[in-house]
């Protein structure tokens, strides 16, 4: 308000008077209104002024509202308004454009002069000093506190901004309030301060104003320094409160904001430049409703103050006119504006208005859509209820600025290539070719747009020449215009005039006003203003009836014109259109028709079932009727399919890959027991139907949540509803949460696209109560940082969780399997049928098609339009539905006159429903849907139709039930005892809940509510009428979620030819689903036209044969389609085709998220003979001998709006249903009208991908909050996944058996498998003579080393090795059966055991102790580790080895290093005299291969937790794996030649390694005066499998217990290890080791605690003892048996503490694995395995040479070559192989006598043994001619000498005399078949002679 009124005439009249003028202004048909002041002053008495013209709606109470509204806004002085407030003001810069608030003539505003001698020139004040930013810009202002530094714009210098500097108090904050009122601001120029009114000030700085100052209008910008220091342009001062909801359109341009509450008429805004649209007064996206209240400029809102529109406000559909009540609709704030600035009325350019006629819509039928083009739309006044404006298109127009990888993502240079005038002519070009019944449609059309800018492309491409080349010059548009529309038959008109669009508007409207209703109206006006200053615009007139009033709708979202429709009810608009229905199509009076009807049938009902709708019988008798046999429903069984079970296993490898992703958001590890509850919509029935399936799935009792018992009852504590009460319900969910930190709960939320609208706006808008409930539970903080809560959004309909603030990663999408994939034996009984075979099945020709469009019903829908303009469409199509199915009903049961009245459609769906029951023996029938989404309308219908019916005495025969998903289901008494006959054992009180407990139940279901709510039907759902759903359905969610309906699986056998055509079209080159005959058959199926003949063709019959069933003349039997029967032809009727005959046994199969869901019948369906719809899809019949026939599942029958048809219909040659090509759902918005186009052949991945990139979310979206400042910083919520699927395909089952395997997984991480094999050889043990006492903690060296070694293997790994010889294996008799020996091994036993505290683990495992131990911290690098070389000389390689070591820093305390250089010099070794209980002395070296996730080397809770030093031995290739795992840990890393090195050398060198150290170590602590021996000698060699560990104690054996018997505890490895180095005199055992754990360990009878025997997979290896016994470093196989044997024979001690053992895991990867053999040359892919007998040749030969080291091929030679090389030898253990120095597996028919060479050596007593061969491999000098000449060799034994090269092996020949005993030949001489390079062996073999 200009200061001039600042503080005065606060009074209320002063308010009321000044709102009165505002209104009578308005809707003052002069043009000049009373002013104020003679109002308020001259006649204080006037009542208040009432509204003229015909405004039927305006109630009266409403000024007394308004007047209140504005007093109480205004009692203190100071306006304050909610953010409620639906204004967002821009300030257009178009100086000259008048920016008044009001629509009054002006005040002329008279400007004082300026005083004498002061300077006048723009941009300087009065004193001469310059005010213009760009010269003050660097200047040092001071300014005082509390003031800032404010942009003026003078309207003579539009290109300055004038610096001055304002007390703040004074402006407004960012919301646009709390300025206070006047002014108080400095001169910058000449210092002067102090002025108090902005009108002084403005003429101090030379504004030169012709009207009213005022600092709202001239005060525009902050002004801020930048970092530079410079003064520039700020923000815009924010003088209107912003609309909180709508900011960010205006940032991204973007004027289609969002819908708003049904009250609040978000007004679009102009974006800053002239030429922008600047859109009327359209609401938000799409136009909005009763907008009411002051009057605005055209882009701007206003509230919903008042629910009447004054005329002479610019307004879109006056739809919702809520009626006078209490609810608070209407005590919404008045937006400031609507109080300020009235005072200084403005003028206004005549021709920038429109003045819309009075009447409009009365005299003309049309309420015309303005549909914004290009350019400056002008003011509407006057009637502007009859018109709306929309921005469908405007977006359109306003081309974005797109990065370059976008723009070459669409194929385009630039993104500005369309002019002006080529928009326009496209835009005429479009509307020419759209059809009679379709819209203009925002996406079509800016496909259009873009396919014109890439031919542009193209064409500049090609010809080299600019666009500006092609465009159309402003001369050419006019005519071009016309002579595009000139082609559309009068459709399209051009107006073109040269000042404004106004021109054109109200010429149209004018026009359109006088028009004689015989004159054909346009359908389109293009109205173009091709000015001379601003360049051409342009807007849309919509005339077309039909168009006009289905833009109008469309601009309403679901629950507005719910309210319109509730609204036009309550009023009684309707009352016109009710009693046109009052009257059959005949005209007789329906009512008393009807009553006539009842009066002449008296006390009888038509018969129930098993009869004609002809017989009648008593009401009593219809309710006693009861079935007479069980019919064949299906059982509710509940199943999981395959592609629920793959579904669910891909869940659970998505939740598995969340916990291994690092992120430490999810420990699988830590939780041991699973939890669920599962949140749906508000629908009865949709929980009955969940807890349904969660009762008959079992999964209760399977997670052990509930006992068997209660569990039927407890299931409902499991399942919540979205209502008032889930606050507290959710509460206790989240307590049971938080309380079980060891159970991972899993939140199920069903549905999730239902309720998206988030809790703040919902608050705000006051809008429905339920509205937000999802987004306060499942986006509330506990659920976000509850660890142990999985989210899983499941949704058929996800597109508006996939926008780009989704809160879900794409990562953590599960798509449903695609259909085609699923293997044929899974899907070979049935197939799914959805959206998309819906939409194929219309190219199917076949003459009855699935989806149809009831022709004859749209016609007389529009000629009712055209008669009830007033009405929304959806009330007149509702009423006429009644009336078709009431008649429809009246013409098959009494007035045959009827039936040409009723649409074919219609009456063929009645007959069916009326005679399927008659035909049945059970009075089983099929069932229809009628979705009429309004409650109300759903609510009238049900009574009109029941009353129809129950006058008709049909109300035995079939039901009618409302299906509202805030109530549960009612059924009729005697419908519910038939239901029950019908199930047998239901119990006394059972009353159906679920849809599918209707199955097999004729009825009517009339379904409302807003949206379905994924409630499944029974497979007697036989139709769907859809009628209702037409173009307020126009996005992708809304459209598909009504047809989702239909969809179901169906049986394969029963629509045969169609489906296969289905999938033929869908992948032509794959064969059809099923077996190889199916498919011939099928494809001959599908060259025959879909005619009559087809076997799936159906029966239309007449009311004069429908007593008989044709399934009579049908025998069951029959395969083939039967021939046409003309005679029954000639009855109209065509003989039915039979399915091929099943047996009664055959049932089908049910799916588990559509139990029953698939369509079943008994009957023959009968169309009247008045349709020509013969229907294909018919449902299998049987007579009564035939009544346990196959139930086939058919697809559902649906009737759908043209509208909607159109939509899903495939347009253009089989795109997607172009449905998908809508905007995906109505609370999010496309981000840029130029993108690629959505895709038939997009996977369902592929689309999520593709709406995250191009939509986004809009203000009152759950996720709209989710997006940071910058673009990248949306937060994905890491435990949150999508389950996406086709509506109806088992995503409850799914997910149940989610829960279900995720326990299980649980269960298993908490498990592992472990090797259980008893001990091998047992019974060739000697017995130990020494005795020892079952109860020492420690062997006693004395006694010990007393005992003999037993060099008998009995590791259960070693079970196909060559036994080695002791006397008592001469003594077993060796079976010869073993020589069935398979090629395979044997899989070795395993057993399940539960990991305990004490475990080893691998990479997955994680947890709060030993993270720091697995991981460095997270701020550290991995280069924290460092590298070090260590280098040795080794007497063995006879060569200098270098290891490395990497060392990370937190393990560097282990280890010397030197002084200076930070030298490696040694790995720090204890004494044996230390004691220190919180460590292990020895060091634990583990060689792993191949295991780098899966091996066990996470030793922390294992050692419990004490410091350790562990040590990785790696090969060199495997090193960066391995230390990306494990970065915590110790590598030692063997040279590269070890590369492919078996495990022998990794234990040489750790070996020889930890000797020299040992020597470094002694050397280093002996100059700090410690003795050599008292340095720790031991080391631990561990495998990377060993998992647990635990020790075994004897029991005394009592009296009563014969049964000797022990018992074992888990202990950790510490214990163990612990327990060992505290053996006494422990430097005198050469290896100590444990035994290998087995189940039957505790039953067997007590063995002595020690043993010495063979020890492996987990020692304490001496390498001062063992200095000269060495492993064998080029071993693959046995070479700890071997070093053990060396050990042994050397006299060193091993011993086995039999007290405890070792569990070793099952680990399937990587490990001691073989080589896959290959030759080293590929010559062709497709080669024969290579076998173990072809690893040798003769040298120099032609031989496939092999890619593998020559030792392995070796070994594996051997293992397999035994009846070869030693055939005297096998199953003859009484004479041995003799092997020298070595063990060698030569396969298990084999006996080994190992003999060490060395002198004084420990050696198997073999007197008088003769050995049956002898094996000398790689002998050194110790092997002599006179050692060998000591053994006797039987006649015939074989002999093989092994050797590294050819001439090494003739040596030893010599040097051992071989020739004297034996006898060679030269073909006996062999190699590895490796080549040269690769260093092959040579060995020679012999006989003795």
């Amino acid at each position: 308000m200009g200061n001039s009124y600042a503080g005065q005439l606060k009074s209320a009249r002063f308010e009321e008077a000044l709102h009165n003028s505002i209104e009578a202004s308005l809707r003052c048909s002069s043009v000049v209104p009373r002013p104020i002041f003679s109002q308020l002053y001259l006649d204080p008495d006037q009542p208040p002024f009432l509204p003229e013209g015909n405004h039927e709606n305006v109630k009266p109470k409403v000024e007394e509202l308004d007047k209140e509204l504005v007093h109480r806004y205004s009692q203190n002085g100071n306006l304050d308004f909610s953010t409620n407030q639906t204004v967002n003001e821009v300030e257009d810069e178009e100086e000259d454009e008048d920016m008044s608030d009001s629509s009054s003539p002006p005040i002329p505003y008279s400007q004082k002069p300026a005083p004498e001698g002061s300077c006048t020139t723009d941009g300087f004040c009065q004193a001469g000093k310059d005010l213009r930013l760009v010269s003050l810009c660097m200047e040092q202002i001071d300014i005082p506190a509390g003031f800032l530094l404010v942009g003026a714009k003078s309207p003579n210098l539009p290109e300055h901004i004038l610096v001055c500097a304002v007390d703040k108090r004074f402006l407004p904050d960012d919301h646009g309030k709390n300025a206070l009122l006047g002014f108080s601001g400095n001169c910058i120029g000449c210092g002067e301060r102090g002025f108090r009114y902005f009108t002084e000030f403005s003429n101090h700085i030379n504004l030169k104003l012709t009207t009213q100052p005022k600092k709202q209008k001239h005060l525009k910008y902050y002004l801020v320094r930048s970092s530079q220091g410079v003064l520039s342009k700020g923000p815009l001062i924010c003088w209107k409160a912003p609309l909180s909801l709508r900011a960010t359109d205006v940032a991204n341009g973007n004027t289609n904001g969002g819908r708003n509450n049904v009250l609040s008429s978000t007004v679009s805004r102009p974006v800053p430049h002239s030429t922008s649209p600047s859109p009327g007064c359209a609401a938000g996206d799409q136009a909005s409703m009763s907008s009411s209240g002051p009057p605005k400029k055209r882009h701007r809102g206003w509230s919903p103050g008042s629910p009447v529109p004054p005329p002479g406000i610019a307004v879109p559909v006056p739809t919702v006119r809520p009626s006078p009540r209490t609810e608070p609709l209407l005590s919404v704030p008045v937006p400031q504006s609507m109080l300020t600035g009235i005072l200084q009325p403005q003028p206004i350019p005549a021709g920038e208005t429109v003045i819309v006629p009075e009447n409009l819509l009365n005299n003309s039928g049309v309420r015309p859509v303005i549909l914004i083009g290009y350019g400056t739309l002008p003011y509407f006044y006057g009637n502007v209820g009859d018109i709306v404006v929309s921005p469908l298109l405007v977006n359109c127009y306003k081309i974005p600025q797109l990065e370059n990888k976008d723009l070459d993502l669409l194929g385009l240079t630039s993104s500005q290539l369309l002019s002006v005038e080529n928009m326009i002519l496209l835009t005429i070009q479009y509307l020419v070719q759209l059809g009679p019944d379709q819209i203009p449609l925002r996406e079509e059309f800016e496909q259009i747009m873009l396919k014109a800018m890439q031919e542009f492309t193209l064409r500049e491409q090609s010809l080299q020449i600019s666009a500006q080349c092609i465009s159309v010059s402003p001369g050419q548009l006019p005519w071009l215009a016309r002579l595009i529309a000139s082609v559309s038959r009068d459709l399209v008109h051009v107006v073109v005039t040269q000042n404004s669009l106004a021109e054109g508007i109200s010429e149209t409207l004018r026009s359109l006003n006088e028009m004689k209703h015989q004159q054909k109206l346009p359908d389109y006006v293009v109205a173009i203003c091709a000015s001379k200053i601003r360049g051409n615009e342009f807007c849309v007139v919509v005339l077309g009836q039909y168009q006009s009033r289905a833009l109008a709708e469309s601009t309403l979202t679901t629950s507005e014109f719910l309210k319109e429709i509730s609204y036009e009810l309550i009023t009684g608009k309707v009352s016109f259109l009710a009693s046109h229905f009052k009257n059959t199509s005949l005209g007789d009076d329906l009512d008393k028709l009807l009553e006539k009807m009842l009066q002449q049938r008296g006390e009888s009902v038509i018969i129930p079932f098993n009869g004609d709708v002809t017989e009648c019988v008593s009401s009593q008798e219809a309710i006693a009727m009861v079935s007479t046999q069980e019919p064949d429903l299906d059982v509710d069984t509940f199943q999981i399919y395959q592609p629920q079970l793959t579904v669910a296993r891909k869940l659970l490898s998505q939740v598995c890959a969340i916990a291994d992703s690092g992120n430490q958001s999810l420990d699988l590890g830590h939780f041991s027991k699973v939890d669920f509850i599962v949140i749906v919509p508000r629908s009865e029935v949709l929980v009955q139907q969940t807890l349904q399936r969660i009762r008959q799935s079992g999964v209760l009792v399977d997670l052990g949540l509930e006992d068997n018992g209660t569990a039927y009852q407890r299931a409902e504590k499991y399942v919540v509803r979205l209502d008032n009460e889930i606050q507290t319900k959710f509460e206790v969910f989240m307590r049971r949460v938080k309380q079980n930190p060891y159970t991972l709960f899993v939140l199920v939320h069903d549905n999730a696209h239902v309720d998206l609208t988030s809790a703040i706006s919902s608050s705000l808008s006051h809008g429905e109560p339920s509205h937000g409930l999802a987004d306060r539970v499942i986006n509330c903080r506990e659920v976000l940082e509850a660890f142990n809560l999985l989210v899983l959004q499941v949704s058929s309909f996800p597109y508006a969780l996939q926008t780009q603030q989704s809160r879900i990663s794409s990562s953590n999408e599960v798509h449903w399997i695609q259909f085609d994939a699923v293997d044929d034996a899974a899907s070979e009984d049935k197939l799914y049928f959805g959206l998309n075979e819906y939409s194929k099945s219309l190219q199917w020709g076949v003459t009855s098609p699935l989806l149809r469009c009831d022709e004859t019903f749209e016609k007389m829908v529009n000629t009712l339009l055209e008669r009830y303009p007033r009405l929304h469409s959806m009330v007149i199509r509702c009423y006429l539905l009644i009336q078709q199915y009431s008649q429809a009903l009246m013409a098959l049961t009494t007035m045959a006159s009827l039936r040409d009245h009723s649409t074919p459609e219609t009456l063929s769906i009645m007959d069916d429903l009326i005679t399927s029951p008659g035909k049945d023996k059970n009075g089983c029938g099929h069932m229809l849907v009628i979705r009429v989404p309004s409650v109300q309308l759903a609510m009238l219908a049900k009574e009109r139709l029941q009353e129809v019916r129950d006058k008709l005495g049909l109300q035995y025969r079939f039901e009618i039930l409302l299906g509202n998903p805030a109530s549960e289901l009612t059924v009729a008494k005697h419908f519910v005892t038939r239901l029950k006959a019908w199930r047998g054992n239901e119990q006394d009180d059972w009353i159906p809940r679920t849809y599918q407990d209707l199955e097999g139940l004729p009825c009517i279901v009339i379904l409302t509510g807003k949206d379905p709510l994924g409630e499944t039907f029974p497979r007697s759902l036989k139709y769907c009428d859809l009628r209702l759903i037409d173009s307020s359905y126009l996005t992708r969610t809304a459209l598909e979620q009504e047809v989702g309906l239909a969809c179901c699986y169906v049986s394969k056998e029963a629509i045969r030819g169609p489906i296969v055509a289905l999938d033929l079209s869908e992948k032509e080159h794959e064969k059809a689903n099923g077996s190889e005959n199916d498919s011939d058959e099928l494809l001959i199926d599908l060259d025959r036209p879909q005619s009559n003949s087809s076997a799936v063709t159906g029966t239309s019959g007449s009311l004069a044969d429908n007593g008989v069933s044709s399934s009579s003349a049908a025998d069951k039997s029959q395969k083939q389609a039967p021939s046409l029967n003309f005679q029954t032809v000639a009855h109209s009727s065509v003989d039915e085709g039979t399915y091929p005959s099943f047996t009664a046994g055959e049932t089908l199969k049910q799916e588990c998220d559509s139990l029953g869901n698939q369509i079943a019948s008994s009957t023959t369906s009968k169309l009247s003979s008045l349709s020509s719809v013969s229907q294909t899809f018919r449902w299998p019949a049987h007579s009564a001998k035939d009544s346990k026939a196959l139930r086939a599942a058919l697809p559902r029958i649906v009737v759908l709006s043209k509208a909607a048809y159109c939509l899903l219909s495939s347009q253009k040659s089989g795109n997607l249903p172009s449905s998908s090509s809508l905007l995906p759902h109505a609370d999010v918005s496309w981000v840029s009208s130029l993108r690629p186009l959505l895709h038939k052949d997009m996977s369902s991945e592929e689309q999520s991908l593709y709406y995250r990139q191009w939509t986004t979310a809009r203000q009152h979206h759950v996720d709209f909050s989710n997006q940071g400042e910058a673009s990248g910083s949306r937060s994905f919520h890491p435990r949150r996944l999508l389950l996406t699927g086709p509506p109806q395909v088992g995503k409850t089952g799914s997910y149940l058996q989610f829960l279900r395997i995720l326990f299980r997984m649980l269960i298993r991480l908490l498990e592992v498998d472990v090797y259980d094999e008893e001990e091998i050889n047992a019974n060739h043990t000697e017995n130990s003579e020494i005795t020892q006492s079952s109860n020492d903690h420690w062997p006693d060296i004395e006694i010990f080393s007393k005992m003999s070694f037993d060099l008998n293997v009995h590791d259960p790994k070693y079970r196909t090795i060559s036994p080695v010889y002791t006397e008592q294996l001469a003594r077993v008799k060796q079976e010869t059966s073993k020589d069935t020996k398979s090629e395979e091994p044997k899989k070795r036993e395993t057993v399940s055991m539960m990991l305990t505290k004490y475990a080893a683990y691998n990479t997955f495992h994680h947890c709060e102790q030993c993270h720091q131990y697995m991981d460095i911290n997270p701020t550290a690098q991995i280069s924290d580790s460092t590298l070090h070389a260590f280098t040795f000389s080794s007497s063995m390689l006879g060569e200098e080895v270098q290891l490395h070591f990497i060392i990370p820093k937190s393990k560097e305390n282990h280890f010397v290093f030197s002084k200076q250089g930070k030298h490696l010099e040694s790995m720090r070794l204890p004494l044996v005299s230390d004691k220190n209980l919180n460590a292990v002395k020895s060091p634990i070296f583990t060689p792993s291969s191949g295991r780098h996730e899966h091996g066990l080397l996470n030793l922390y809770h294992a050692m419990e937790g004490i410091s350790h030093l562990h040590l990785l031995v790696v090969k060199e290739y495997e090193m960066p794996l391995y230390r990306k795992y494990w970065p915590n840990h110790i590598m030692l890393v063997l040279p590269g030649m070890f590369n492919n090195a078996g495990v022998g050398a990794a234990r040489f060198l750790i070996k020889e390694l930890s000797y020299h150290n040992l020597e470094l170590e002694r050397n280093r602590l002996e100059e700090l005066g410690v003795k050599r021996q008292c340095v720790w000698p031991f080391i631990v060699v561990m495998d990377d499998s060993c998992v647990l560990w635990n020790m075994h104690s004897v029991h005394e054996q009592s009296s009563q217990s014969l049964e000797p018997g022990g018992s074992s505890k888990n202990v950790s490895l510490k214990s163990v290890l612990q327990h060992i180095e505290a053996t006494p005199k422990i430097v005198h055992y050469a290896i100590l080791g444990v035994q290998k754990w087995n189940s039957k360990l505790n039953a067997r009878k007590a063995k002595a605690p020690f043993s010495r025997c063979h020890v492996r997979d987990f020692i304490l290896l001496n390498i001062d003892l063992t200095q000269n016994v060495q492993y064998d470093l080029n071993r693959y196989f046995c070479e700890d048996v071997d070093f053990n044997l060396r050990t042994n024979s050397s006299g060193l001690l091993i011993c086995r503490f039999n007290n405890f053992s070792v569990m070793k895991k099952h680990i399937q990867v990587g490990g001691q694995k073989d080589f896959v053999v290959k030759p080293k040359i590929m010559v062709s892919d497709s080669l024969a395995p290579i076998m173990p007998l072809q690893y040798v040749c003769a040298p120099d030969s032609e031989h496939t040479l092999l890619a593998a080291p020559s030792q392995f091929l070796l070994e594996k030679f051997l293992q397999h070559a035994t009846y070869k090389l030693f055939p005297k030898a096998i199953h003859n253990f009484k004479n041995p192989v003799l092997a020298i120095d070595c063990y060698l597996n030569i396969g298990l028919e084999v006996a080994i006598c190992y003999i060490s060479s060395r002198p004084h050596s420990v050696n198997v007593n073999c007197e008088g043994v003769f050995f049956s061969g002898l094996l000398l491999y790689l002998c050194d000098s110790f092997v002599g001619a006179d050692l060998l000449k000591r053994f006797r060799f039987l006649k015939g034994a074989t002999l093989c000498v092994i050797c590294q090269d050819r001439s090494s092996l003739r040596q030893t020949i010599v040097r051992l005399e071989l020739e004297d005993e034996w006898q060679f030949r030269l073909r006996d001489e062999f190699q590895t078949a490796n080549s040269s390079d690769d260093k092959p062996l040579y060995f020679l073999t012999g006989r003795h002679i």
